[in-house]
């Protein structure tokens, strides 16, 4: 009850700011939250919902996808120095270079469906997710193996019982940066190009130059990041209920 008053507080007043900027502005392109509010109300029955599921699988596909290689890459690497060696230097050198400027090469191979989109948003946070696991397993104090070893744990029980526990807390945190990049990467390559998607919705609403729609599309994404995040906060309670007693 107290988090739900808390969210409640927090829209409330991130709505009243947002009507002080529109009264201050007095420019159509930044109308009140209440016009936005009733258009999206009434779209989201007729046609943004099923722009949002589509976004929403997109952005939950590739995050998948992106955990699941990443994760245990990242694990392994942590506790094998040696191959770390080696590899670190060639993540170093491929983070920094922007994947965004890669849309037009996979775009040209995968078309523009799904596939596509999905390649970019997993390329893009693949990177984090490895790096941020790679350093969680790393900083594992080697007592805590040590300990499972002297009772003859076998390197699948430690992985199992010690490391993966160890560094949830971690790759939680991965997923939640990974899902704020996914969602900002998704509404980039949805807004050309492609015909559903919120990204599309979007800029298809700004072309005609109605701004009650296109806010009605801004709020649609904030409340699927919002759910998401809800959705990432419950699986960590259920997964790591040791940083919640």
């Amino acid at each position: 009850m107290n988090k739900t008053i808390t969210y409640f507080a927090a829209a409330l007043f991130l709505f009243v700011l947002w009507d002080i900027l529109a009264l201050l502005l007095r420019n159509p392109a930044l109308p009140r939250p209440v016009p936005a509010l009733i258009a999206f109300f009434e779209i989201f029955p007729q046609s943004l919902w099923r722009h949002f599921l589509i976004s929403t699988y997109r952005v939950l596909v590739s995050l998948f996808i992106g955990l699941a290689i990443a994760v245990p890459l990242g694990l392994y690497l942590g506790r094998e120095p040696k191959l770390d060696k080696w590899v670190s230097p060639q993540l170093y050198l491929t983070y920094p270079i922007p994947k965004i400027a890669l849309l037009p090469v996979i775009f040209a191979i995968f078309n523009i469906g799904d596939l596509s989109k999905i390649i970019l948003i997993v390329l893009i946070i693949f990177f984090q997710i490895i790096v941020t696991t790679r350093d969680a397993a790393q900083n594992i104090p080697a007592n805590s193996v040590l300990s499972v070893l002297s009772l003859g744990a076998t390197p699948g029980e430690i992985y199992r019982h010690v490391i993966i526990p160890a560094c949830l807390p971690e790759i939680f945190t991965a997923a939640r940066i990974s899902l704020g990049t996914a969602i900002s990467i998704l509404f980039f390559t949805e807004s050309f190009a492609t015909f559903d998607g919120l990204g599309y919705f979007i800029f298809e609403a700004w072309s005609r130059v109605n701004y009650p729609e296109m806010f009605a599309g801004i709020i649609a994404i904030s409340l699927q990041g919002f759910i998401l995040f809800l959705i990432l906060d419950f699986l960590q309670r259920r997964f790591c209920p040791w940083l919640y007693t």
